[in-house]
């Protein structure tokens, strides 16, 4: 996501003559949100980056470190389920651990916020674009 969303996403506003005020992501693995995070701060320092993650499953908002441990000769496993972590319906995001990928993220502080999001406003949203815009996406499009 460093070396293409990125710089793609940059590309496509600075071919319009645009700047790109705000990037609002969730996390998964936390790729998506670490390396194009990384790439549009780097390329466009102004622009704020917002993680999104669930109301109901506020890892990051917390402030708890996610406990680790080695596997297979490697550190960085989650060594259980994060204590903050609840189902929620914004499938694809905030599994029950933070990802150590997404977790080096955030360790580079490229990240100006994080914005809480409600399941119900998450999938209300996605039906809204849907019907107004014409724009078909999952629950984690109407999140962000």
């Amino acid at each position: 996501h460093k070396k293409t969303t990125g710089p793609e996403i940059l590309a496509a506003f600075q071919s319009q003559g645009k700047k790109l005020d705000c990037w609002v992501t969730g996390y998964g693995t936390g790729g998506t949100f670490a390396g194009a995070g990384e790439a549009i701060k780097a390329g466009s320092p102004t622009t704020k980056i917002v993680l999104s993650e669930p109301k109901a499953a506020p890892l990051v908002q917390s402030g708890k470190e996610q406990e680790r441990k080695e596997v297979m000769g490697k550190f960085g496993a989650p060594a259980g389920a994060h204590p903050e972590w609840k189902p929620h319906p914004i499938q694809g995001w905030t599994p029950n651990f933070i990802p150590k990928v997404c977790e080096d993220g955030l360790k580079l502080k490229i990240h100006d916020e994080v914005m809480l999001v409600d399941g119900k406003d998450a999938i209300d949203t996605a039906i809204q674009l849907a019907q107004k815009e014409g724009i078909f996406c999952g629950i984690s499009g109407g999140a962000t």
